[in-house]
């Protein structure tokens, strides 16, 4: 028996947007994470399809605009091959609309932007899923979003609130869609505050806000992240145990 680490691979949209308090979890419970970019990487090579896992993370673009971004077509056929196979995806923001589209749903422009730092209310299958941490009264997690999505058929709705119904969801055993950003590390937003500059300024939102709502929140957020994170990856990963034979 022979302790082996697992590979995942992350699709990056903006460079920015990375694993940021996902990081050092999975390097914690055994993951080996490459980077893929997704706009330019080929999405149908073998390394990437048949990764242990797969995280599609965020970025400003939205999964409709396939005529002026049309890598996208090629990452919804990546993420419908995981899924119809019931291989581990994680989908953050961007990502979690792809997994959405990709399992038949509906997106589409929101009602409001929605930016800064808020809570969710999870359903009952939220609460006892690994998202339970987030039910505390002060639990916060980083919106940064416009669009939305109809829950796909067969999808488990984990978490909303008042301006988005389907702020989370689980697709059987080994996928989770998050609209909200908990891997993103409070240390880091400066770059996000300078690469999202325009659509800050479109919506009217107060950098220096977000700014002080990150330094009030950073502790207990990044204990929430690590505990959302390690439960999910113990789930869907129970023993680092594996056979190799040679």
């Amino acid at each position: 028996m022979i302790r082996s680490r697992r590979s995942a691979v992350a699709l990056r949209h903006v460079a920015f947007e990375d694993l940021g308090l996902l990081a050092p979890v999975m390097e914690r419970e055994g993951w080996d994470v490459s980077f893929c970019e997704a706009a330019v990487d080929d999405l149908t090579h073998h390394s990437i399809r048949s990764a242990d896992l797969i995280i599609v993370l965020g970025g400003p673009i939205g999964v409709y605009e396939t005529d002026d971004y049309p890598f996208l077509t090629s990452e919804l056929a990546l993420i419908e091959y995981r899924l119809s196979r019931n291989l581990p995806t994680l989908g953050i923001c961007l990502g979690s609309q792809l997994m959405a589209k990709a399992l038949g749903g509906r997106v589409f422009k929101g009602p409001v932007k929605e930016i800064g730092w808020g809570r969710v209310q999870l359903t009952e299958e939220g609460m006892s899923s690994c998202l339970g941490s987030l039910q505390s009264d002060d639990a916060v997690v980083l919106h940064w979003h416009g669009d939305s999505f109809d829950l796909p058929s067969g999808a488990t709705r984990l978490a909303s609130n008042e301006n988005y119904e389907n702020q989370a969801f689980a697709y059987g055993n080994t996928a989770l869609a998050l609209q909200f950003h908990l891997e993103a590390d409070p240390r880091q937003l400066e770059e996000w505050y300078i690469g999202h500059t325009v659509e800050l300024a479109a919506a009217k939102v107060s950098i220096a806000g977000l700014r002080a709502s990150a330094r009030r929140h950073s502790n207990d957020f990044a204990i929430r992240a690590d505990r959302v994170f390690s439960t999910w990856l113990s789930q869907i990963s129970p023993s680092n145990d594996i056979v190799i034979r040679r």
